[in-house]
């Protein structure tokens, strides 16, 4: 492993390459790609391959690999991505997962087939990296080409600008536009895909999911103007998560007959897709979506209630999200259209009724998922403390950056009826 300068900005996991990535497997991967069964392999420099809070289910690491063939001398910078080995809170929580399996059949079956359907309407959208090399025994593991040498990077100094969100959205729209055609017409090609993020063993009974709810309350407690919802959300934690696993769980046990159900990416923030701009002038250039692990059939609702909490910042939460969520729609019926879907068309109306419908969601992200994102945007925080120490947790709550978005959110949630 090459020596890293400084290892606070890295996953403890990540330090340290298992022997397992050795330049005998790296020659097998390669040879196989390359399909050079004479290719030989000079060196490996491993490091980590990601920041802290760019992700957490799974760990990921960047190989530079130098090799020969016949051809000639070559060198290649890959992303490896497998699960956990060491004992701890990752491990426990995404042991017995379907993730692996869910994210090769995206990248070996569906992403390649939703491109396919986009090239015959004339869209040659990018929509994921080709998989070099993919393995479920004797471990799980993923290999893709490296985007950083491509120029595209993580956004995480900063909040996306409005032409990056926009990107990333009308990506999700014509992805989400080729599942909701599919699923109307080939129902069950899509029908793995049904594991989403409470069917990961142990997240819905985790102590962060849990406990997000009485954090949040007491908060509301401490703070004088904010004191008064707290009866409101008493109300609501006795049952807020069963209506939650009800809105996931949807198109399975009780579809709607006007439920607008696509193959949702399930994990849809900022750091989960990275973005390309001109080296010589700065201007965007394109967006790649990544980390399709928790991908399943689900309301629509459910990338897009995300999407305002996770891919939005602050101020675009508070002003711009019925603009950028419109935006998506606009792309997203434009693609049905695009690509010859024979059913009735989604309507905008009824987006935002569902939307409406699905508060849950919100609820649980405002009380959960945002106060972890308000502290990783600090710079303080260690993402694995905030997941498996209370006492750390809790101070989130009372993070300025928290909440003064609960001070405006609040009222809205109240005005829309999602307190009730």
């Amino acid at each position: 492993m090459e020596p890293t300068a400084n290892n606070d900005k890295f996953n403890a996991d990540e330090l340290e390459a298992p022997d397992w990535l050795s330049e005998q497997f790296f020659a097998e991967v390669l040879s196989r790609h390359e399909k050079a069964p004479d290719l030989k392999v000079i060196e490996v420099k491993m490091s980590p391959a990601s920041a802290k809070g760019d992700h957490y289910a799974s760990v990921m690491f960047r190989g530079n690999i130098t090799y020969t063939t016949s051809k000639g001398k070559f060198s290649k910078s890959l992303i490896v991505k497998t699960m956990p080995e060491e004992d701890g809170h990752k491990k426990e929580m995404l042991g017995d997962s379907k993730i692996f399996e869910t994210e090769i059949g995206m990248y070996t079956k569906v992403l390649p087939k939703f491109e396919e359907i986009l090239r015959e309407a004339g869209d040659e959208t990018r929509l994921y990296v080709p998989c070099l090399y993919h393995s479920l025994k004797p471990r799980q593991v993923m290999i893709f080409e490296d985007l950083v040498p491509q120029g595209y990077s993580v956004i995480r100094d900063r909040e996306a600008t409005k032409e990056e969100m926009q990107a990333a959205l009308t990506k999700l729209a014509k992805w989400h536009a080729v599942s909701f055609h599919l699923i109307n017409e080939k129902p069950d090609y899509l029908e793995e895909f049904k594991h989403g993020l409470f069917d990961i063993p142990n997240f819905a009974d985790d102590p962060f999911v849990t406990c997000g709810m009485s954090s949040f309350m007491s908060m509301l407690d401490k703070i004088p103007e904010l004191s008064k919802y707290k009866p409101q959300f008493k109300k609501l934690e006795k049952d807020y998560l069963e209506r939650l696993r009800d809105v996931m769980q949807e198109y399975r046990e009780n579809r709607q007959p006007d439920g607008y159900y696509v193959l949702c990416h399930g994990d849809f923030h900022l750091r989960n897709m990275m973005f390309k701009h001109s080296p010589t002038n700065g201007a965007f250039e394109d967006c790649m979506l990544l980390d399709f692990q928790i991908s399943n059939i689900c309301p629509i609702t459910i990338d897009l209630i995300y999407a305002i909490y996770m891919l939005m910042g602050p101020e675009d939460r508070k002003n711009n999200y019925k603009e950028l969520i419109d935006y998506y729609f606009t792309s997203f019926v434009d693609t049905l259209k695009k690509i010859g879907f024979k059913g009735k068309l989604p309507c905008s109306a009824e987006l935002w009724n569902q939307i409406s419908k699905h508060k849950s969601y919100d609820i649980f992200l405002l009380t959960t998922f945002l106060p972890m994102m308000c502290a990783l945007k600090t710079n303080v925080f260690d993402p694995a403390e905030i997941l498996t120490n209370a006492e750390t947790r809790q101070k989130l709550y009372f993070l300025d950056n928290f909440v003064e978005e609960v001070k405006y959110l609040l009222p809205r949630f109240e005005e829309q009826g999602y307190l009730d």
